[in-house]
């Protein structure tokens, strides 16, 4: 039996209650064989019922009965958080059961920690570390496949029980930058998916895109476990649609110019990007979420043309068209807001303007401030994500990783900033206290009125209330 090395801050403290009966599992178990400190630690204790745990950690931090019906408790010690089990095993609740949700778990105290440990998805998930005397518990050989990177199921006759686990096979691979299986494709095909959560398969998707070095390889396994056809069908039909291989010289292993593998390329430079600009999670994530679908609207838009003397791939209007997709996909999923923040909003809008900042770089030997104005005005003053999402795509026509803003992309930000338009400059100068001070009335005249004003203010005509307060009275007149 191997002894791992392990430390964390309460250490000492559940080893002093527990002695030889609690072990850390999962997760942070993994990471230390692969070297990394994990924060998130999972513990498991065994031969004590859950009402006695309960009653010796309770005078000693918050206890929290999140899963007191499964085992599970959440307990908080000088704010920091543990996740407590009891050992569990799991079976499906009938013939008919579908989903994660149709999984029936016993917590028993007395069962075996091997037990609890075949129950998990993983070989390289289904290790314990007894915390008492730091033994590796490895009856499957976890820590053999963490050396060869290497995912592989504990339990293949189990696999198909819970659903989300072919999901997980994906995020582990990607965030963890392991190998799937192949053995595990051939039991995933036959898995109906539909009727996982749409929390769940927003969790895992939005894991594989935060947290993965490179988030393509997390897509391409759900292409490869029948993941995408089933769950992301919008994103499975960029698999068949090609481009036009001069605009689109990107292609993948067997050489062929999918919008796909555009996508795929695309999301790993928004990652990137969005690494080196420091943007928060919940920009970071609206970045890449805008990055999987700018191009979904080629699947209606994509056709032949004669242009130039050849016929050529085009798809005109596919902004537009991926907008709307988008927002369908998004109901679907119920994706409104994310930890406070309107992701909903930033990502259709990123969408609907991808090729707004293109267009400005095309033209700017005749550009003027009102042209900045009104891009910095559509996106609600974000500029940065655009201008990100912008250099993203076309970084989607090449293999190799970026390494900041492209000539346009920094082009872009540096005209917003000598020109100094951003999220408070567009900000409308004039609002309906103002008006009523010059006597017009509430109403659909008011509201006409201050569209004009900020018309007029993005165009140009007036950068001080001031003047804007000049400009008002002469049109009061024409909005009664």
């Amino acid at each position: 039996m191997k002894h791992v090395g392990a430390e964390f801050r309460d250490k000492s403290f559940f080893v002093r209650i527990f002695g030889k009966d609690v072990y850390a599992v999962g997760g942070f178990v993994r990471d230390i064989l692969r070297g990394i400190q994990s924060e998130d630690i999972d513990l498991l204790i065994t031969r004590h019922p859950l009402r006695t745990i309960i009653e010796k950690i309770r005078p000693h931090g918050k206890v929290d009965l999140v899963g007191r019906s499964f085992g599970i408790i959440k307990f908080t010690v000088k704010g920091k958080s543990y996740d407590i089990a009891l050992p569990r095993k799991d079976r499906p609740k009938g013939e008919g059961a579908r989903g994660h949700k149709d999984i029936l778990v016993s917590a028993d105290p007395l069962l075996p920690i091997e037990a609890d440990l075949e129950r998990r998805d993983f070989r390289c998930n289904s290790i314990a570390l007894r915390l008492a005397d730091e033994a590796l518990i490895d009856p499957f050989e976890g820590a053999k496949d963490i050396r060869a990177r290497l995912i592989q199921l504990t339990n293949p006759q189990a696999f198909p029980d819970d659903p989300l686990r072919v999901l997980r096979a994906a995020r582990f691979a990607s965030v963890l930058a392991f190998s799937v299986d192949p053995s595990i494709y051939a039991l995933a095909k036959d898995i109906d998916l539909t009727h996982l959560s749409v929390e769940r398969v927003n969790d895992e998707l939005f894991k594989i895109l935060l947290f993965s070095p490179r988030p393509s390889t997390g897509l391409d396994e759900l292409f490869k476990l029948g993941a995408l056809r089933q769950l992301f069908p919008e994103l499975y039909a960029l698999t068949l649609v090609i481009q036009d291989s001069v605009f689109h010289p990107e292609k993948d292993s067997f050489g062929h110019h999918t919008v796909w593998h555009h996508t795929k390329l695309t999301v790993d430079q928004a990652k990137r990007l969005a690494e080196l600009a420091s943007l928060e999670p919940a920009k970071r994530l609206a970045l890449e979420l805008a990055a999987l679908y700018h191009d979904v609207g080629k699947t209606e838009t994509t056709q032949w043309e004669f242009k130039r003397g050849r016929m050529v791939i085009t798809s005109a209007g596919h902004d537009v068209a991926s907008e709307k997709a988008t927002k369908r996909i998004f109901s679907r999923f119920k994706i409104f807001a994310w930890n406070g923040y309107n992701l909903r909003k930033i990502v259709l809008m990123l969408i609907r303007n991808h090729h707004r900042a293109s267009e400005l770089w095309q033209n700017r030997q005749a550009l003027t401030r009102k042209a900045f104005n009104r891009l910095a005005a559509d996106t609600n003053g974000e500029i940065e994500l655009l201008a990100n999402l912008d250099a993203a795509d076309r970084g989607g026509r090449k293999e190799k990783i970026m390494t900041g803003l492209d000539r346009e992309g920094r082009w872009l930000m540096d005209k917003f900033r000598e020109l100094d338009v951003n999220k408070e400059t567009i900000r409308p100068l004039i609002m309906g206290r103002d008006l009523l001070k010059l006597g017009v009335a509430p109403g659909p005249g008011m509201g006409k009125l201050l569209k004009e004003l900020y018309r007029r203010q993005l165009d140009n005509d007036f950068q001080k209330k001031g003047q804007g307060l000049k400009i008002a009275k002469k049109l009061i007149g024409g909005y009664g």
